[in-house]
């Protein structure tokens, strides 16, 4: 039967829709990612507003502010902040509401109830002038968005993960405008790996996000960056430095709010107490340091533009540092991204005194090294560099800033895992530990695997003895060893039945049914892959094992259980599953 050329074409267009109907899909939730980014700000907007009869940069809202309501703000949003908290949790029901445990692990239903209480919480506590990222529940939002237009749509499980990995994708270029970064940042840090059926619908939605949010008013780019001049070769050392110096204080940062989560965790206070506890604590800084309100947006600027005395530098980076772990550490919704490049910038342009001093003429300006020094305490805290480097290179659009901010990345990186730093992601840290876990599977020898062997006789025994420690232990095999404890072979069950039925029996030793070739041997230098294929030769349980092949001396049994188990736990599939298209 012959096909007309129209119906070929459609037979191929539909065939090409089909095929390309995630990215469609993509492209919507990018849209809708970028409008629920829009409210969340909105919302801070109106909310300023209404609080403080302005909007805008919270620092400078802070130094308007009389003393007592500077100290008392933050204490009382982070009391509603905590209540609505509570209520939150009440009503949870153990559901999983963190967009990145609903793309790695779960099953891409993010609850919309659960998750819109806990953007009220931030928005309390981001107006009020916690220091906390907003972009946290900008994601979360944008991932919850997502989420809910693939149930409508009826995604299968594996869609809906890479549906929600898009929107949290929109999300972030939302927030940061940075389209290519934000896709690297989802399959970077969530999903672990890095394949086209996951990052080309992703790289879609950030794409769509940043063009919607461009195109709606009110857009202007989160930091402001200045020109940067060419760097010379002999420039690029200082940035290196810079970089193990970002490999260092960003663990100690992380370390140091795991700390403060802690010991918040571990108080008798109810939730709201601790969070109006932490406000409170960063109203008393703000009283001499207002700078340590929000989330730093306009203190980043102002280092990239203006020139500051290191002494206030200093004064606020310590002061916003503390602020930081009070306000995240007591509990409060909100994300450290925006603040941990915050300590970056503080940290480069602190930095950036030393080359100043040393050798000034291979001293390349502050802003430099604050650009720099962002992106590398980015990727020390992320132990994501190459999305660490795209951000910064997004934000900059600065061609001569790749080199130095390459370098200070991966070498932050290398530096944080060195001293075996913390992620500023739990999915990262879960998945590190997985890795680990992996690594010293495959190291495994049989030696780790050893158990004590019960039934063992010498092979001069009597049969008497083999036919006891049958009775008392559900085995088939009783192993015989020589006077040296050498392993000689075993006594089967059935031989010495056997040989109970025959006269003269209790005359007998094992060495007279002994079975020396029976049973596969396992030696304990033996990897795994050879042990099991030891007990691919034997149905039974266990095997013997001995020092080596040429030293037979039995050391115990390695049960097939044991065995099994490591492999399937080096086997099975990694956290952060590849959603495929």
């Amino acid at each position: 039967m012959n096909v007309s050329p129209p119906d070929r074409l459609r037979t191929r267009l539909r065939q090409l829709l089909r095929a390309n109907a995630i990215l469609l899909w993509a492209a919507l939730v990018g849209c809708a990612g970028a409008l629920a980014t829009l409210l969340f700000r909105d919302g801070l907007t109106l909310l300023q507003a209404l609080l403080f009869g302005r909007s805008g940069s919270f620092v400078d809202i802070a130094t308007a502010l009389p003393w007592p309501a500077r100290l008392l703000t933050p204490c009382a949003g982070g009391l509603l902040a905590g209540c609505l908290l509570v209520l939150a949790r009440r009503h949870a029901g153990g559901v999983r509401a963190d967009y990145m445990e609903v793309v790695a692990v779960g099953d891409g239903k993010v609850p919309v109830q659960l998750t819109l209480v806990n953007s009220v919480s931030s928005l309390l506590s981001i107006a009020s002038g916690g220091s906390i990222g907003r972009e946290g529940s900008m994601i979360q939002l944008a991932a919850m968005t997502a989420s809910v237009v693939g149930r409508i749509g009826r995604f299968n499980t594996v869609r809906l993960r890479l549906l929600v990995a898009c929107g949290a994708a929109a999300g972030i270029a939302a927030a940061y405008n940075a389209p290519i970064a934000s896709a690297f940042f989802v399959t970077e840090i969530i999903l672990g790996a890095i394949t086209m059926n996951s990052l080309g619908p992703i790289m879609v939605s950030a794409v769509v996000a940043n063009i919607t949010m461009r195109r709606l008013p009110g857009y202007h780019p989160t930091y402001e960056m200045p020109a940067f001049a060419p760097i010379a070769n002999l420039e690029v050392v200082w940035f290196v430095a810079l970089g193990v110096l970002a490999g260092l204080i960003a663990p100690a940062f992380l370390y140091a709010l795991q700390r403060t989560r802690r010991l918040f965790a571990g108080s008798s206070l109810p939730l709201p107490l601790r969070l109006a506890l932490g406000g409170l604590g960063v109203g008393a800084i703000s009283l001499w340091v207002p700078q340590v309100w929000g989330n730093g947006y306009s203190v980043v600027n102002a280092l990239l533009h203006q020139s500051w005395l290191w002494q206030a530098v200093l004064v606020v980076l310590v002061c916003k540092i503390a602020a930081t772990l009070l306000t995240s550490g007591s509990g409060a919704i909100g994300g450290i991204f925006t603040p941990t490049l915050f300590v970056g910038a503080a940290m480069g342009h602190l930095f950036a005194l030393v080359p100043q001093a040393l050798w000034p003429e291979t001293a390349a300006a502050p802003a430099a090294f604050v650009a720099v020094g962002m992106g590398a305490t980015l990727a020390a805290a992320t132990s994501a560099p190459l999305m660490a480097i795209l951000m910064i290179f997004e934000m900059t659009l600065s061609y001569s800033l790749m080199l130095p901010l390459m370098l200070a990345c991966v070498v932050a990186y290398g530096v944080a895992r060195a001293v075996n730093g913390p992620s500023m992601y739990e999915i990262t840290a879960r998945r590190a530990a997985d890795e680990h876990e992996r690594e010293r599977l495959r190291a495994i020898r049989m030696q780790e695997l050893i158990r004590p062997a019960d039934t063992v006789l010498p092979l001069d025994a009597p049969i008497a003895l083999a036919a006891a420690l049958f009775r008392q232990h559900p085995v088939k095999y009783v192993y015989l060893v020589d006077d040296a404890r050498r392993y000689r072979g075993v006594v089967a069950l059935h031989d010495v039945a056997a040989l109970y039925q025959q006269d003269g029996a209790s005359a007998r030793t094992c060495a007279d049914i002994a079975r020396p070739d029976a049973l596969p041997v396992v030696s304990a230098d033996m990897s795994l892959e050879e042990a099991l294929r030891q007990f691919m030769r034997h149905f039974g349980e266990r095997l013997p094992a001995v020092r080596s092949a040429t030293d037979p001396e039995l050391l115990g049994a390695v049960h097939k259980t044991d065995v099994l188990d490591a492999y399937v736990r080096l086997n099975r599939e990694p956290l952060g599953v590849q959603v495929e298209g």
